[in-house]
């Protein structure tokens, strides 16, 4: 049985529980379920929202690219991935990654792997709000999640 990996590029919230039931519930070959959920953060008070753009299409076919990589390199039984659009205030919910594995390292490896893929190869841009009304610039890739990504080849 091939498994699919379930991807949506939304601007309305996800609830966290809901996607981890809807993934896990009646596969009692699951023995693991790791999510990992990225928050839109303030930066020490300075920043109100970040504003995300992304190229529509592509975007969700980049993440399915990386979701089904994820499932057969790890031997996943489900992956969920989830990632906002438009502009998000601090503190609210940008990113999820659902894994899951008959065993836990799977599940892990597979939840990072898909979030270091999705943080430089997934075509979405960021731009930083301030508190103080200032809108900044886009926000490139950090090396850092470049050299994150390179330990996967």
């Amino acid at each position: 049985m091939s498994i699919t990996p379930t991807i949506r590029v939304q601007r309305e919230d996800f609830d966290l529980q809901a996607e981890v039931d809807r993934l896990s519930k009646g596969k009692p070959g699951i023995g693991a379920v790791v999510t990992f959920s990225g928050l839109c953060r303030d930066e020490g008070g300075t920043l109100s929202a970040l504003e995300l753009e992304h190229y529509p299409g592509m975007a969700e076919a980049e993440m399915s690219r990386i979701g089904e990589l994820a499932i057969e390199r790890f031997g996943l039984n489900g992956l969920t991935a989830i990632h906002r659009f438009g502009k998000i205030a601090a503190g609210e919910n940008i990113v999820l990654v659902v894994a899951a594995a008959p065993h836990r390292q799977a599940a892990f490896d597979g939840a990072n792997f898909v979030m270091d893929f999705l943080k430089t190869s997934a075509p979405f841009w960021k731009k930083e709000h301030g508190k103080d009304g200032d809108t900044g610039d886009w926000i490139a890739a950090k090396d850092a999640d470049n050299t994150a990504r390179d330990r996967w080849k």
